[in-house]
C-alpha cells in the first residue's frame, strides 16, 4: 500500500483518554489525587483505583509494589495535564493544593492559549492543572500556535476566580478532561518520526531540538515531548511512573486507519478488536480505543 493511499493524519475528533500510573503506595496516591487534585474515585477494585470527574476516568492508579523509581534522566512522564472547564473550577483545585499540599506546588504560567499551575505527586509524577482560553483567542502563524511562558501569580488568580461556593466544593463535580500528556524522551527527531509521521498527529509548535508539541483537530497540543531532563535516554525499563497513555478516536474507521498507518511504518501493534496497543521508541505504552 502506498503512503498516499493511507489516511495520514489522526481524525480531527481525536482526544486524550485516561493516564495510567504505576504506583508504590496505592493508598497515599489515591488520597492525593482525590483530596488534593479534587478528582473523584470512580472505581476501586483490587490493585487498581480509577479517578476522574463527572464519570469520566482521568487517572488510573495501579499498585506495583515490586517496582522502583526510574533512574534520573530516564524517559517517561513529564506531566499529566488536567483541563478544567472554568477558571472557577481550576481555582478550586488550586486552592485545594494550597490548603492540603502546598509543598507539592512547583510553579505557574500563562501560556497565552491557557493558564496553568504545576505540581508533583508524592511519587514524583508531574501534574498540570489548567484552563484554556477560547480558540478564537489563540494566534497561529504558518501552522504553529503561539505559546509563551509568562508569569502568572497564583494568589492573584485565586483572588480573582475563587468563589466561596467553589472553595466549599461546589465545582467538585464539574467535568474535567485530560487535556494533554507531556512526555520526557531521548530526542526530538525520533519523537517527530513516531508521533507525527507514523501516529499522525500534526505539529503545532517546536522548540528546536528541545521540545515538540503535537495535536489533532487544531488543538494547541494533545501531546508534547521534551528532552529537558532526559536527552539521550534509551528505552525505559519497568519502573514506577507512567504505565500507559490512552487515546480516544471517534470511530472504528479511524482506529483501523491508525493500525494500517502504524503497520506501514513498521511499528508493532496489538489489536484485540477494541483496543490498538503500541509503544513509542522509549517503551512508553499507548492504547487507542473508539469513543
Amino acid at each position: 500500500m502506498r503512503v498516499s493511499e493511507l489516511q495520514e493524519r489522526l481524525a480531527s475528533a481525536t482526544s486524550m483518554g485516561a493516564v495510567t500510573l504505576l504506583v508504590g503506595d496505592l493508598d497515599a496516591q489515591t488520597a492525593f489525587y482525590r483530596d488534593v487534585v479534587t478528582l473523584q474515585v470512580l472505581d476501586a477494585a483490587g490493585d487498581t483505583v480509577t479517578l476522574g470527574r463527572a464519570g469520566r476516568p482521568l487517572v488510573v492508579l495501579r499498585h506495583e509494589p515490586s517496582l522502583r523509581h526510574a533512574a534520573p534522566g530516564s524517559a517517561g512522564l513529564f506531566h499529566t495535564a488536567i483541563l478544567f472547564e472554568s477558571q472557577a473550577a481550576l481555582a478550586a483545585a488550586l486552592y485545594s493544593v494550597a490548603q492540603r499540599a502546598p509543598q507539592t506546588f512547583t510553579g505557574s504560567a500563562d501560556h497565552l492559549v491557557s493558564q496553568a499551575f504545576y505540581l508533583t505527586d508524592p511519587e514524583g509524577n508531574g501534574i498540570e492543572l489548567y484552563w484554556d482560553r477560547a480558540r478564537t483567542e489563540w494566534s497561529w502563524t504558518h501552522g504553529q500556535v503561539e505559546m509563551a511562558t509568562l508569569y502568572l501569580d497564583p494568589n492573584a488568580f485565586l483572588g480573582e476566580h475563587l468563589t466561596e461556593a467553589a472553595a466549599n466544593g461546589a465545582t467538585a463535580t464539574d467535568a474535567a478532561t485530560i487535556g494533554h500528556v507531556h512526555l520526557s524522551v531521548g530526542d526530538v527527531a525520533s519523537a517527530r518520526a513516531f508521533y507525527v509521521d507514523a501516529l499522525g498527529f500534526d505539529t503545532t509548535a517546536e522548540l528546536g531540538n528541545q521540545a515538540l508539541f503535537v495535536s489533532a483537530g487544531g488543538y494547541h497540543h494533545h501531546m508534547a515531548m521534551n528532552v529537558w531532563n532526559s536527552r539521550g535516554a534509551g528505552p525505559r525499563m519497568p519502573a514506577l511512573g507512567l504505565g500507559r497513555v490512552d487515546l480516544t478516536l471517534p470511530d472504528a474507521d479511524s482506529l483501523g486507519a491508525l493500525g494500517e498507518r502504524l503497520s506501514h511504518h513498521g511499528i508493532r501493534t496489538r489489536d484485540d478488536g477494541r483496543t490498538l496497543a503500541f509503544d513509542d521508541p522509549w517503551n512508553n505504552a499507548l492504547h487507542a480505543t473508539v469513543a
